[in-house]
C-alpha cells in the first residue's frame, strides 16, 4: 500500500501592526482675525516654522505595533505653538489656538469619526491600535481562536481573522498522529509529513525508520505509548483489531459456515467439504512452498487454496495473552489428502474476523473455480474474480451490520448479487457493528478496490466493472468459454 507524502506551508503570513499617531483631540479649526501673516515673515522665519511641523509630524510608521498615548503629547504641542509665537517678528494677532495653525495627522480623520473596528465605538482620547486597515480599542483586537486581545509585537491572518501566533500554530499547525508534537518543517521551510491514504492519519516522516509500529491489520501507526499485541511470528496488531481476532481453526468454523452459505445463495454451492485450518505465517509459507502449480499472491500471503498432499501445522486452540504478547501456541500436524482439486485452505491467524472472512471468501473462490472445472486462466483473470467475491462478501456483512441504515455504506458494484446471501450470514443477528468495526470493513474494501498490482488490482477492477455490466452467472459463463471477463 502506498503511502503519501503530503508539503504545506511551514507557518502562516505573519503581519505587524502599523504605528497610530493620535496627537490629542482636534476641535474645529482657529479663526485669523489679524493680517495675512505669509506677507510679514521672513525667509528664514518661514524655515523655522517648516522646521517646527516638520518636528510635529515626523513619527514615521515602524514595523511593529505600538500603542500611542494621546494625553502625552498634548502639552508638548502647546510648548512648541508658544515657541513659534514668540519667533515671529510681527504684532501679535488676536488671541487664538496656534495649536490649529497644524493640520490634523493625515492619516487619521477627526476624532469624531474614529470608530474602533471591534465594537464601532468611537475611540476618543484613550489608547488605541491602527492594523488591518482600521483602529481598534487594544482590547478588542483579539485572536479569533482564544478570544483573548493580540498584545504580541507580530499576529498571524488566516481568512482575513487575526490570530496569536501561537493560537494560529495550534490551531492550523499539524500535528503528528504519533508523538503528537508539532510536525517539523524540512530544509525548504515547509512541513513535510506521511499520510495513511484511508485513514489519514499524519505522522511524521521519522516515524517510518524509528521502528514505530505499525498494526499488521489495519496498518495505522500506533501512537506513542499506546499497547498493541506482538504475535509470534513477529507481527504487530493493535488493539482494536484484536477485539475481533480470529486466533485458532475451531473458533474460524462458524465464519466459515457463514461464508459457505454465502456462496450458496449465489447459486455457487461448494459440495466437497474442504478443510479450513488457521495457521502461523511460517507454516503458511512452507505450504505455498510446496505446491506445484504456480500460483499468484499478495506481497504477503494472508491465505491460500491447496492442492498437494501436504502436512501442514494448524492451531489447535486460541492462544493465551501475556502482557503484550502471545504465549502457549499449541499446534498439531494435520495430514492433507487429495480427495479432489482442493485439499485444503489456509488462513493466517489473529486477523480481524472482517479481514479473515474476506480472505477466506477470496480463496472460497480458487476453490470453486477449480472444482468446477476452470483450467488454466491467467491471474488477472484468476485473482481478480476471486477479489470480486471477497469484495461482495465485505459488502454483505457491512449491510447486514449496519441495520436498516446500512446499505447507504455498502458500494454499487456488487450489492444487488450479494443481497440473497446477507439474511443467512449469522452477523446479521450480532446487531449493528461497532462504528470501528465498519470503518474497519470499509478499510478491507478499499484495499482491494486500491490495489495496484496488475493480477489483483487491474484484476479486480476488470472483474467488477464485468459482473456490474452483466452479472456474476453472465461473468463466469464468460470466462468458463474465453477465459476472460466480457467487456
Amino acid at each position: 500500500m502506498g503511502w503519501l507524502t503530503k508539503f504545506l506551508k511551514g507557518s502562516s503570513h505573519n503581519h505587524k501592526i502599523s504605528e497610530g499617531q493620535y496627537h490629542g483631540k482636534y476641535e474645529e479649526e482657529g479663526i485669523w482675525d489679524g493680517p495675512s501673516p505669509a506677507a510679514a515673515w521672513s525667509d528664514s522665519e518661514n524655515e523655522d516654522i517648516d522646521r517646527a511641523i516638520a518636528i510635529s509630524l515626523s513619527e514615521e510608521d515602524q514595523k511593529g505595533k505600538k500603542v500611542i498615548d494621546n494625553d502625552s503629547h498634548l502639552e508638548e504641542d502647546e510648548q512648541l505653538a508658544k515657541a513659534l509665537q514668540e519667533s515671529m517678528k510681527m504684532d501679535s494677532p488676536p488671541r487664538y489656538d496656534y495649536g490649529s495653525l497644524f493640520p490634523p495627522y493625515p492619516y487619521f480623520n477627526p476624532s469624531g469619526y474614529r470608530i474602533c473596528a471591534g465594537c464601532n465605538a468611537e475611540i476618543g482620547h484613550g489608547r488605541f491600535l491602527s492594523c488591518m486597515g482600521g483602529v481598534w480599542h487594544p482590547e478588542c483586537f483579539c485572536c479569533n481562536a482564544c478570544n483573548m486581545p493580540i498584545s504580541d509585537y507580530e499576529f498571524s491572518m488566516s481568512e482575513n481573522r487575526p490570530y496569536h501566533k501561537s493560537c494560529y500554530k495550534e490551531k492550523h499547525h499539524p500535528r503528528c498522529d504519533v508523538c503528537n508534537n508539532f510536525i517539523p518543517t524540512n530544509t525548504a521551510g515547509l512541513i513535510e509529513y506521511r499520510a495513511h491514504p484511508f485513514w489519514l492519519q499524519k505522522y511524521c516522516p521519522s516515524h517510518e525508520r524509528d521502528g514505530t509500529p505499525r498494526c499488521c491489520s489495519c496498518e495505522r501507526m500506533e501512537p506513542t505509548d499506546t499497547s498493541y499485541l506482538l504475535l509470534d511470528d513477529g507481527r504487530k496488531l493493535c488493539l482494536e483489531c484484536l477485539d475481533s481476532s480470529i486466533m485458532d481453526t475451531h473458533e474460524c468454523q462458524p465464519l466459515y459456515l457463514e461464508i459457505q452459505d454465502f456462496y450458496e445463495g449465489l447459486n455457487m454451492k461448494v459440495e466437497q467439504q474442504v478443510p479450513l485450518l488457521l495457521v502461523e505465517r511460517q507454516a503458511l509459507n512452507e505450504a505455498m512452498e510446496g505446491e506445484k502449480n504456480g500460483h499468484h499472491h499478495l506481497p504477503e500471503t494472508r491465505g491460500l487454496c491447496l492442492s498437494e498432499e501436504q502436512t501442514v501445522s494448524t492451531i489447535l486452540r486460541r492462544p493465551r495473552i501475556g502482557g503484550s504478547r502471545i504465549i502457549d501456541m499449541f499446534t498439531e500436524p494435520y495430514r492433507l489428502t487429495r480427495r479432489c482439486e482442493v485439499t485444503a485452505i489456509l488462513i493466517l491467524y489473529g486477523l480481524p474476523r472482517l479481514l479473515t472472512g474476506s480472505i477466506l471468501a477470496h480463496e472460497m473462490m480458487h476453490a470453486w473455480l477449480r472444482l468446477k472445472g476452470y483450467r488454466n486462466l491467467s491471474p488477472d483473470v484468476e485473482e481478480g474474480i476471486c477479489q470480486v467475491l471477497a469484495h461482495m462478501w465485505l459488502d454483505s456483512e457491512i449491510m447486514a451490520g449496519s441495520g436498516p441504515s446500512g446499505s447507504n455504506t455498502a458500494s454499487t458494484s456488487s450489492s444487488s448479487s450479494s443481497s440473497s446471501s446477507s439474511s443467512s450470514s449469522s452477523s446479521s443477528k450480532k446487531g449493528k457493528r461497532s462504528e470501528f468495526e465498519k470503518k474497519l470493513g470499509a478499510f478491507f474494501k478499499h484495499q482491494i478496490e486500491s490495489d495496484t498490482s496488475a493480477a489483483y488490482g487491474d484484476g479486480f477492477r476488470a472483474g467488477d466493472q464485468a459482473v456490474l455490466k452483466y452479472g456474476l452467472r453472465r461473468t463466469l459463463d464468460h470466462i468458463r468459454l474465453t477465459g476472460s471477463f466480457p467487456v
